[in-house]
């Protein structure tokens, strides 16, 4: 992907190669080996999960940076001053992550758990996977939609202002919310994790992407840019089938031990992310917003910050709880799910303007 503003991006964009085209059976690949993996080699594992600052793990916190470099090498922030001219696609994110998708999370979960599911699982344990899925809702992504992104050849750009402006709501808004969705009024909520995590997979990643770009730029070479966030993107690939086999090795055992439960858990989380995304996009298709901005839109409040979700659920109901489980079951149904968006979303390219 190449840097340029939001209506250049799609024309000087490289398309997907034959790896990237078949990366849903890569990360599934992916996740069996990653439980297989976590199930043989428990020793291993429990080691890597045990190499964390504040509670974010620092094996997958390089992945991801390896994930994201390139792409902030791609941001054109000279452009940064203009994205306030183009504002749906912000407004969109905006009210879609804290307006929307939160209390939308948590009414599928009651409908699910003290509805639908009643009698499948004991009320305690429900409670605490609707607890669960409350968390993942009111936690925007903050690296891996930089992936998305990425993949469909969205505006680097607009996709760095609008995690930007959620990291900063989320620091302000996150507690509050999930305290008046969980009914209390004491929600611990780890600020060291939430604040590291920007760091490590906003802050520094942004900065040697800024670096980067300067000093290919003074090359003299226009195409340099390009040329080298295309050397980088198998590493991009690499970094995320990783991290899906580290995930799933972290929690290979829980998913083994209880797979009717992780299927109930996945139905409302499928439906959630499924229909958070059609809301923000047809919202984006109705405002004629180009696809380099609506689609980065749409992918960033379907997916979660799941590693925030997890700390937290840890912290307020403990390691083995029922929304520590559920934190672990959207990891489980974030990635092949995001991976099916972003094949959606590259098939309906041409029903968005190219240019606003």
């Amino acid at each position: 992907m190449t840097s340029t503003t939001s209506d250049a991006a799609p024309k000087l964009a490289a398309p997907m190669g034959l790896f990237e085209r078949w990366l849903t059976l890569w990360v599934a690949l992916a996740i069996v080996g990653g439980i297989g993996l976590g199930t043989l080699f428990p020793g291993l594992f429990g080691f890597l999960s045990g190499l964390e600052v504040a509670n974010v793990n620092l094996v997958v916190a390089v992945l991801i940076w390896v994930m994201i470099y390139p792409m902030m090498v791609s941001v054109d922030f000279g452009a940064l001053r203009r994205v306030g001219d183009k504002p749906k696609g912000l407004v969109i994110t905006l009210v879609v992550n804290w307006l929307i998708k939160p209390f939308t999370m948590a009414a599928l979960g009651i409908l699910f758990f003290e509805v639908l599911f009643k009698g499948l699982v004991d009320p305690q344990d429900a409670k605490e996977y609707i607890a669960g899925m409350i968390l993942l809702g009111a936690a925007p992504c903050t690296a891996m939609v930089f992936v998305w992104s990425q993949m469909t050849r969205g505006d680097a750009t607009y996709t760095l202002v609008q995690v930007g402006l959620n990291d900063v709501i989320m620091v302000i808004a996150f507690a509050p919310i999930v305290a008046l969705l969980l009914g209390v009024t004491d929600v611990i909520v780890p600020w060291d994790t939430l604040l590291l995590s920007v760091i490590l997979y906003v802050v520094l990643p942004l900065a040697a992407g800024y670096a980067t770009r300067r000093a290919l730029e003074r090359t003299g070479d226009s195409a340099a840019v390009a040329r080298f966030t295309g050397g980088c993107k198998p590493y991009t690939v690499v970094g995320l089938l990783a991290t899906v086999v580290l995930l799933f090795g972290f929690q290979g055992g829980t998913i083994l031990e209880q797979p009717f439960v992780i299927l109930l858990i996945a139905v409302p989380l499928l439906v959630q992310s499924y229909g958070i995304f059609l809301i923000a996009y047809a919202w984006a298709w109705v405002w004629r917003v180009p696809f380099a901005i609506a689609a980065p839109a749409a992918l960033i409040g379907t997916s979660n910050f799941f590693e925030l979700a997890v700390a937290v659920a840890i912290s307020l109901f403990g390691l083995d709880s029922g929304a520590a489980l559920a934190t672990v079951v959207g990891v489980l149904v974030e990635v092949p799910v995001m991976l099916s968006l972003v094949a959606l979303a590259n098939r309906t390219r041409a029903h968005f303007p190219a240019t606003a």
